[in-house]
């Protein structure tokens, strides 16, 4: 990443943590309204949350990877996450994610080079009764199948 780009992240990033006092308590809020602007924690911001919070980066880095809600790595335009939970799981939803991964060539976690696509799972989205179920953003798909992946794909494909 070039240098301006650092400085206009460490800008905003400073913005974002000046109404917080700078006490250990508030790293998770700040983490969260990071991921919110950049789709991601970019190392730059973690870089000044450690100085304003006086933590190391090696904490900051155990919060960001322990909690699935957090991502050091950007997002594709469509974040495709299927449901590995209980419910999801005896319905299919593995067959689901190996599709996923065959038709986009990535694996969990990853982001196609054009940015695209990105790939992700999770335990549970709280909607069993419809299971399996897969998401795209924001969007749920339930009673999902192998072709309802397909189609919402090629979709998404078009729509460029």
């Amino acid at each position: 990443m070039c240098e301006c780009v650092d400085n206009k992240i460490r800008e905003e990033v400073r913005e974002i943590m000046q109404p917080y006092k700078q006490e250990k308590d508030n790293l998770i809020q700040i983490l969260n309204e990071i991921q919110e602007k950049y789709g991601y924690i970019p190392k730059v911001a973690q870089n000044e949350v450690s100085k304003y919070l006086n933590i190391p980066m090696a904490e900051i880095y155990g919060v960001i990877t322990f909690y699935t809600r957090f991502t050091l790595e950007p997002k594709g335009k469509y974040n495709i996450s299927v449901c590995l939970g209980t419910a999801c799981f005896v319905k299919g939803s593995q067959s689901i994610l190996d599709r996923l991964k065959e038709r986009l060539h990535l694996e969990e976690g990853q982001t196609s080079a054009d940015g695209k696509f990105s790939i992700d799972t999770t335990r549970c989205v709280g909607a069993c009764g419809i299971a399996p179920v897969f998401t795209v953003n924001d969007e749920v798909y339930g009673h999902a199948t192998v072709k309802k992946l397909d189609e919402v794909l090629n979709e998404l494909e078009k729509e460029g």
